[in-house]
């Protein structure tokens, strides 16, 4: 596995990455409804590639497939992390993060974590701030703020 640095030719697999791991893994935790109101069909990716072109983004890369990304901004937010479905728990997404922790030195890294991704992000030494009742398209979804103090 390569990790690489985002181009915008990347976008349009990326959405279709994000949108199949939300529908297949995310599914176990949020309904049908929950995961059409993250995950719409219609997403535009014109403004996926001004965010995930404004940020670091990193693209993890096997054979040739694209098996995950991620993206964090200057803050030490980490806005993304989604590992292809059947290519989770092989440490991708850990690489990813530890390479964005990495070249982006904070001392405190943020994000919200869905109820799927909370225990990784607890394995990594993230705690919740707060969990949080967030709307999408008029669904409520349950995410938590996490933060993770740098040593």
């Amino acid at each position: 596995m390569i990790l690489r640095r985002y181009q915008s030719s990347d976008c349009q697999k990326l959405i279709e990455l994000f949108r199949e791991t939300v529908h297949t893994i995310n599914r176990n935790d949020y309904t049908r409804v929950q995961c059409d109101a993250w995950a719409p069909a219609d997403i535009d990716v014109g403004q996926w590639d001004l965010r995930l072109s404004a940020h670091l983004t990193l693209v993890a890369v096997e054979n040739g497939t694209v098996v995950g990304f991620a993206d964090m901004d200057e803050t030490g937010y980490l806005d993304h992390l989604y590992i292809r479905a059947g290519c989770q728990r092989r440490g991708i997404a850990t690489a990813l993060c530890d390479a964005l922790e990495s070249a982006i030195r904070k001392n405190v890294y943020t994000t919200h974590a869905s109820i799927t991704a909370l225990p990784f992000f607890e394995d990594r030494g993230y705690t919740v701030v707060k969990e949080q009742h967030v709307e999408r398209c008029g669904i409520v979804l349950k995410n938590f703020l996490m933060e993770k103090r740098a040593p």
